[in-house]
């Protein structure tokens, strides 16, 4: 102030003047200082408006888990409105054409015009393309590319001169569009894109939730009428047409059919059980037109050999027909699919599902038929057992007994439909009580053997007997025997059968024996025991009862398996890509190893021949040497020279023979790349795991001994009966063997020559079944490995034995062949001056 003021008194017009000039710089200031507030106070604005209307989507798609048309109503209308362009809508698209399925300008939603589908056609509409490509279709300004008609047609009618097209990708196929529209030309800018494809993905998650959502409600709503089907059987001993009405009823709805009826077979002729209406007249002529012989119809051999019939189309199929082609016509329906009802290889009745459309029925709709129509044969079987009952008063209390039990057990599969043990449990439990045996036994498949999965009124002894002696195919016990043949095996006194391998102890009480075979496919997937401590036979009613058990046993087994397929389907998929990477790995290793062999082969074969030469020489030199001192010490040479000389071919022939140890080293590691570049990898088969590394220790020991005069080691072997075939490459097992065991060879000597006579070399084998996976342990007491050593073992060239005694390759191959050839593991246990232990583990089945 005071300079201005100075300024003034000075000169008043400039003072003015700069006062004016520092005003209006002032207010400049303050004018960009309120843009940029307004600026950022617009920003936030819009950011917020983005963020709420974000939250107001996904709230929808939280709302709507199985309509997804809310969804996209709700993301078109934010789309314009934020985007500021006069359209947003979304296109959905099949492999051949696209159509709209929601429209909305920034004033609000607009109605879907009723307009059929648009073939997908690149040269012919811009949003072919972008379904095409997959990628974002940008088109700022149409007035500067040529227009397909279909694009003309859409500027003519709604003036648009620019739109920009977002691909809605899963799993990389394009299942639709989000698209923005505008009336003037211009750029959409990169926050207008990123806002877009937020509202696309948040398009794509109210997809997928439906789509989860719907499948996990489809396949909640085939277990619940599964089960509910098997309450009406529960519920209904005596009458199968509950059963029949509840099976149509519920196929009908789950296959989303037209209509569905049940058929029983009877001497030949289909009678007609039950049947979902449609509309009076349609019904009474479906009522007419049966019973009907099954040689009427056109597919009656696949229906006889109790095949499934799909017709894709009846009025192709029954053009000829002309009955059955205006009964179709009457009740409406063109596509057809027949499931037989089979008991015991036979054909007694059929479901049949029809739809108004042609075409095939999905692969999960004929399971789910399949399942059904196990459920009616177990109700028919059911009720003929139950009037069978009626049919013999002399039995009925018993009988009664036995149906009354059979009813239980299907409650308990109906309300326990994933819970197998509780099933089983309740099965055997009932089939003792109900056939006078003392002991139940419920044996399922795993592989070859059949381990013990439930039993009733058991010891502990029984209980560890075969969890010891898990049961296969044989003659030793009626269960072998059942795996064997299929067939229901009946021993009335075990005693005297001489085939029968008798248990001691509590077990050696069984004297008769029954055992049921629980098959699938006609295969044996179990098999269901009865015992009784004193011999007899049993009787036809308690024979049939424990197959109906043994049947209702193999349905539970089925339903947990079916489930849990399902549950695990997407962990097997992900198994089974990483099976194929290892596979590739290993495919991959194995082309390295072969011209790795070629390569060491040549490498070796070049440095042989100079090295020949250096071992050749180097003795001969050796020799000359001592020519040399000989010629001298007849020479007559000063006391001093004489000394030097000595001392030269002294120092000379020592450096000889240190040139012929370490060429003899040399020698070794060549000959020892020359044996794996001449060895090849072998046949890639299944082999006896346990008669791999017996024979492996007997040729190590036996080699040892050749090599070693009185070499002394104990030999343990403990190999696990039940580990079995594996497939490998059995040479190049043995080969990873015979080095392993030749290093404990060796460490054991080496260790009994540091301690003296009071140490007892040994070396063990041992094998163990894991399953999918077999482990192989080699272990000896000898010298141990330091833990700086350890970690350095499977370094190629790399070894601790003196020179000449080790080429360092042994360890380093053997870690190939089995991490890399055959995706197995080799891991090694030690402690210095007491043991090694490696330890092996194989896959059972190895990608070739």
């Amino acid at each position: 102030m005071t300079t201005q003021r100075d300024a003034l008194e000075s000169d008043p017009k400039r003072g003015v003047a700069e006062l004016e000039q520092e005003l209006k710089s002032s207010l400049a200031e303050r004018d960009g200082i309120a843009r940029e507030n307004a600026r950022l106070v617009s920003e936030t604005k819009e950011a917020l408006a983005r963020q709420t209307a974000t939250s107001d989507i996904l709230r929808v798609i939280s709302r709507s888990p199985t309509d997804v048309q809310p969804v996209f109503d709700s993301i078109v209308l934010t789309a314009a409105r934020l985007i500021r362009r006069d359209k947003a809508f979304i296109l959905r698209c099949d492999a051949t054409t696209y159509w709209l399925v929601a429209m909305a300008g920034p004033e609000g939603p607009l109605p879907v015009p009723d307009l059929a589908p648009v073939a997908i056609d690149t040269d012919a509409n811009f949003p072919s393309r972008a379904i095409v490509t997959r990628k974002n279709l940008h088109l700022p300004d149409w007035s500067a590319v040529e227009l397909p008609e279909y694009e003309r047609h859409i500027r003519e009618t709604f003036g648009f001169n620019s739109a920009l097209y977002l691909p809605l990708l899963r799993e990389g196929e394009c299942i639709g569009l989000l698209g923005i529209a505008g009336t003037h030309a211009g750029r959409f800018g990169d926050n207008e894109i990123a806002l877009a494809e937020s509202f696309r993905d948040q398009a794509l998650i109210a997809i997928e939730n439906t789509r989860l959502f719907n499948e996990t409600k489809e396949a909640l709503e085939r277990q619940t009428a599964t089960a509910d089907v098997l309450k009406v059987i529960a519920s209904s001993p005596s009458d199968v047409q509950p059963v029949f009405d509840a099976i149509a009823e519920r196929s009908n709805r789950l296959v989303e059919a037209l209509s569905t009826a049940v058929y029983s077979l009877v001497e030949d002729t289909l009678h007609l059980m039950a049947f979902t209406r449609t509309d009076p007249e349609a019904d009474r002529a479906l009522q007419a037109s049966f019973p009907r012989p099954l040689s009427a119809l056109p597919r009656r051999e696949q229906l006889r050999n109790g095949e499934i019939v799909h017709i894709p189309d009846v009025e192709i199929e029954w053009a000829k027909i002309p009955d059955l082609r205006e009964l179709a016509r009457l009740r409406g329906f063109r596509s057809q699919l027949i499931v037989p009802l089979m008991s015991k290889g036979k054909v007694i009745g059929a479901i049949s599902v029809t739809r108004k459309e042609p075409g095939s029925f999905a692969a999960h709709y004929i399971q789910l038929l399949e399942t059904f129509a196990d459920q009616a044969v177990i109700a028919i079987e059911n009720v003929r057992l139950f009037d069978e009952v009626k049919a013999k008063t002399a039995d009925l209390s018993e009988a009664l007994e036995q149906q009354t039990a059979t009813a239980e057990v299907l409650k308990v599969i109906s309300r326990s439909a994933f819970d197998l043990q509780t099933v089983l449990e309740t099965l055997i439990t009932s089939a003792v009580k109900l056939s006078d045996a003392n002991r139940g036994s419920i044996f399922l498949r795993e592989g070859d053997v059949f381990p013990l999965k439930a039993a009733s009124s058991t010891t502990a002894e029984f209980l560890q007997y075969w969890a010891a002696n898990p049961p296969k195919a044989g003659r030793g016990s009626a269960t072998s025997r059942v795996i064997a043949s299929g067939k229901v095996e009946i021993i009335p006194d075990v005693l005297d059968d001489p085939e029968m391998e008798m248990p001691t102890g509590s077990l050696s009480r069984i004297r008769a024996t029954l055992g049921v075979p629980m098959l699938r496919d006609d295969r044996v997937e179990g098999v269901l025991v009865l015992t009784r401590p004193e011999p007899g036979t049993f009787t036809k009613s308690q024979i049939d009862l424990v197959q109906t058990f043994a049947d209702q046993a193999v349905i539970a087994v089925e339903n947990v398996r079916l489930f849990e397929e399902t549950k695990a389907r997407t962990k097997e998929l992900a198994a089974s890509l990483e099976e194929l990477r290892a596979a590739q790995d290993r495919l991959v290793q194995t082309e390295k190893l072969a011209s790795l062999g070629q390569l060491t082969a040549g490498i070796a074969h070049e440095i042989k021949n100079p090295l020949n030469f250096v071992n050749n020489f180097s003795a001969l030199s050796s020799e000359l040497v001592e020519e040399m001192n000989d010629l001298l010490a007849g020479a007559t040479l000063d006391t001093k020279i004489r000394g030097e000389l000595d001392e030269l071919a002294q120092t000379l022939k020592s450096n000889l023979e240190k040139v012929v140890q370490h060429g003899k080293r040399a020698d070794s590691i060549v000959k020892n790349m020359l044996q794996h570049s001449r060895e090849g990898s072998g046949e890639h088969r299944p082999a006896d795991i346990n008669a791999i590394v017996d024979e492996s220790m007997n040729l190590a020991y036996h080699g040892a001994r050749a090599e070693r005069t009185g070499l002394s080691i104990a030999l343990q072997r403990d190999l696990d009966p039940s580990v079995g075939m594996a497939d490998v490459y059995p040479q190049e097992i043995t080969r990873v063997l015979l080095n392993l065991i030749s290093n404990g060879f060796y460490a054991t000597t080496k260790r009994k020559a540091e301690v003296g006579d009071g140490f007892e070399p040994m070396l063990s084998a041992a094998t163990r079944n894991l399953g999918d996976r077999i482990e192989i342990r080699i272990r000896d007491n000898g010298t141990g490995i330091p833990e700086e050593v350890k970690e350095k073992i499977f370094n190629p060239f790399f070894t601790t034995k003196p020179s000449g005694e080790g080429t360092g390759l042994g360890l380093s191959m053997s870690h190939d062949i089995i991490v890399k050839q055959h995706g197995g593991s080799i891991d090694v246990e030690t402690e210095p001056g007491l043991f090694t232990e490696f330890k092996i583990v194989l896959p059972r089945t190895s990608q070739r």
